[in-house]
């Protein structure tokens, strides 16, 4: 009679511990992903907010000015902890004029009066910039 084999063999737990090590790479791996694409998200939500200051304060954007966040607040109801929080920070907003287009120029040959006479459209663009991000915008003037 043959005894019955009671442990494993050297292989066997070497190849269970190879497999194990491999899992857990491989789950390691997917966490510092998941970290990066979290952190990589949350700074574009962040970002998103300040902008959307810029784009909802109709004071400011047609002009290059040094100001901090707390001063595009004005029309929004925020809590006094965010307040104080974007007063320290410090943004660069810089109005660039891409084009400028005279519709009086585009009249052809139309009765006196009915024409765009006088009218200016202005295509730019607002950069607000700060250390931590920066993001553009399309504005569209009309004068």
């Amino acid at each position: 009679m043959q005894k019955k084999r009671s442990a494993f063999t050297l292989i066997e737990v070497m190849v269970s511990v190879m497999i194990i090590s491999v899992v857990i790479m491989a789950l390691l791996k997917m966490y510092a992903n998941n970290t990066h694409i979290f952190t990589s998200l949350k700074k574009q939500i962040i970002t998103n907010e300040y902008s959307s200051f810029l784009i909802s304060n109709a004071n400011y954007g047609f002009e290059d000015k040094h100001l901090d966040l707390y001063k595009l607040l004005d029309t929004f109801d925020v809590e006094s902890d965010l307040r104080r929080k974007l007063k320290s920070q410090k943004v660069e907003l810089r109005y660039e004029v891409l084009r400028s287009i005279d519709l009086s120029e585009q009249d052809d040959g139309e009765e006196e009066g009915q024409g765009n006479s006088g009218l200016v459209l202005e295509i730019g663009r607002d950069v607000l910039k700060n250390k931590n991000f920066s993001v553009a915008l399309m504005r569209l003037q009309i004068k």
